[in-house]
């Protein structure tokens, strides 16, 4: 599917497949039980960036603009990057070890400690509520930041657009 949306022109093609890709990915989420993160992806991947992009479809073009340069310096850095991240990843332990250094020292006390600190006897809420409170709200920050961000670029876009088409109307108007 990343192959597809790279090699597509139609941009919205590529919107529709980038809302598709991220219902996989709250699926893949859903099946390793990470149910928190996959209602986070299917909300903000494939909902709220679906309709982000498609507003900015409506306000530009449908179809990408044949780049001017060879794409040949971005296809090295983005295999570089991945390599230094697949490079990365042979340290970790294996999925599910358990002697993993998470398994040993940070669920341990959440599991012991946390309806005694917290007082509510489900782990997961104490877990996001409480220990990754700040964490989640700073996620929650962005994502509102970056939602604002966009409205602003999208509105004073249509706003300049406006004006120009008012200015022409009243220069022609009172011409003829």
């Amino acid at each position: 599917m990343a192959v597809a949306i790279v090699r597509l022109r139609s941009l919205f093609a590529v919107v529709m497949l980038s809302g598709i890709y991220s219902l996989i990915a709250a699926a893949i989420f859903v099946q390793l039980d990470a149910v928190d993160v996959a209602f986070t992806e299917a909300a903000v991947g494939a909902g709220i960036s679906t309709v982000l992009m498609l507003g900015t479809l409506a306000l530009t073009t449908n179809h990408e603009k044949i780049p001017h340069y060879t794409p040949y310096l971005p296809l090295v850095l983005v295999v570089l990057t991945g390599a230094a991240l697949f490079y990365g990843t042979l340290d970790m332990p294996y999925f599910g070890d358990p002697n993993a250094p998470i398994h040993q020292h940070v669920a341990p006390h959440y599991l012991e400690l946390s309806p005694q600190e917290i007082g509510i006897k489900n782990i997961v809420t104490n877990i996001l509520a409480s220990y990754r409170g700040y964490d989640t709200l700073g996620e929650v920050t962005v994502i509102f930041t970056a939602g604002v961000g966009v409205l602003a670029l999208l509105g004073g876009r249509r706003r300049k657009r406006q004006r120009s088409e008012d200015m022409d109307k009243s220069v022609g108007g009172g011409m003829f």
